[in-house]
């Protein structure tokens, strides 16, 4: 018979363990000695011990799924029960259990990861969906619409969740971005179909420009230009492919226009240029009929110099008020040299004023001897009064006779 601390051969070939509940029977062993008996089934403990170190090394280190750890195990325990090799199976069971506490840790370990991470992930889509939602409203059409379709990738790289969260979160996410692209397909609906009224009002205003480019009513076709420019303005604009065509051509037929009447005004400023030269040398002349003692004279040279001044033709517009001023000033002159010939050779004017003037003196006379009489009298106060009147009277009389010399004396 053989043995050793944890089993032992006896004389009939049977092998056995050694238990904390008795000896249990390993197997029986007829090929050899008792030794080598043993030494078959240490060899087979010792692969229990190694394959037992190896899943606890998996346990640890590698991903390996709780249900094939517990698979596992379950299988290696079933060896170690069944008694099939010697040596400290207790120690085996030990380890298998603590095992198994490793594999139920690592499992609420996992589990609690995963509530974690699908916690974060629904509050990551929420906040993708929030965020989604508030851009369905928005009318920033490129930057919104990118901004979407960076939340699409986003969305599909989190965890799902359970599946009514997540079908319930994809439905308002997905409601948002229908809501979006449906207010974005109307707002270009509605531009294109501005763009075409554009387009239709362009080509018309074009037609009616391209018309206008060969008039030469400046001053009406000039501001008829203005009014088309400005309605172009309001029109907004059409599609790219017909905005820069149509621009070009309504620019066009405005430069055609203006550039012959560039063309022509050029022609009228220098016609104009030289007019002023006349009509400068012609108030020149007619200014030294100042100051004016020959009134038949004057009125004979203004006369002929007048004629001359409207056959010239027109001047430049700035230059007009200063070169007609000059002429205005020398009719002026000859206008008051005439209203004072007239008053001096009217008869009824001479008479009114030498009247006039034999009333006013007579006045004077009374009233000097009125003051005469009062002094006599020595009645001061009534003399200094009719003093105060005869003032008067005399700058009147003064007056008067002044104008009398003007009619000759």
């Amino acid at each position: 018979m053989s043995s050793d601390p944890w089993g032992r051969v006896d004389e009939t070939g049977t092998v056995y363990v050694r238990t904390a509940d008795g000896e249990q029977v390993v197997g029986s062993w007829q090929a050899g000695s008792p030794e080598e008996a043993l030494a078959y089934f240490e060899r087979k403990y010792e692969g229990l011990v190694v394959e037992i170190g190896l899943l606890e090394k998996r346990v640890k280190t590698t991903d390996l799924s709780s249900k094939d750890a517990m698979t596992a195990i379950g299988h290696l325990r079933e060896q170690v029960d069944a008694h099939h090799a010697v040596g400290d199976l207790a120690a085996l069971r030990v380890r298998l259990d603590k095992l198994v506490e490793l594999v139920d840790a690592r499992r609420e370990e996992r589990r609690a990861q995963r509530a974690k991470q699908s916690d974060e992930a629904r509050h990551a889509k929420e906040a993708l969906v929030a965020e989604a939602e508030e851009l369905a409203g928005s009318d920033q059409w490129r930057a919104a619409g990118e901004r979407l379709r960076a939340l699409v990738d986003t969305w599909k790289g989190l965890p799902r969740l359970d599946r009514k969260s997540d079908d319930e979160l994809w439905h308002r996410f997905s409601h948002a971005r229908s809501a979006f692209s449906k207010r974005r397909k109307q707002h270009f609906a509605h531009l294109d179909a501005q763009r075409e009224e554009a387009r239709k009002t362009k080509e018309r205003l074009v037609a009616e420009a391209e018309g206008l480019s060969k008039s030469t009513d400046w001053g009406v076709t000039a501001a008829r230009y203005r009014d088309l420019m400005s309605e172009w303005k309001a029109a907004g604009r059409a599609q790219r492919e017909h905005e820069e065509d149509l621009w070009n051509r309504f620019r066009g037929a405005q430069d055609v226009f203006f550039a012959a009447r560039g063309s022509v005004f050029a022609e009228r400023d220098a016609e104009q240029t030289e007019n002023l030269k006349l009509k400068e040398e012609l108030a020149g002349e007619a200014e030294k009929l100042l100051p004016i003692t020959d009134l038949k004279a004057a009125r004979a040279a203004f006369r002929a110099l007048n004629e001359r001044w409207e056959a010239v033709g027109h001047v430049p517009r700035d230059a007009r008020p200063k070169v007609e001023g000059r002429m205005h000033t020398v009719e002026r002159a000859l206008q008051e040299a005439e209203e004072t010939e007239w008053r001096r050779t009217n008869p009824e004017a001479r008479a009114r004023a030498a009247g006039l003037t034999g009333q006013l003196q007579a006045a004077v006379d009374k009233l000097k001897g009125q003051i005469e009489q009062a002094r006599a009298q020595g009645n001061d106060s009534r003399a200094q009064k009719l003093e105060r009147e005869l003032e008067g009277r005399q700058a009147l009389l003064d007056q008067a006779l002044k104008g009398l010399q003007e009619f000759g004396g």
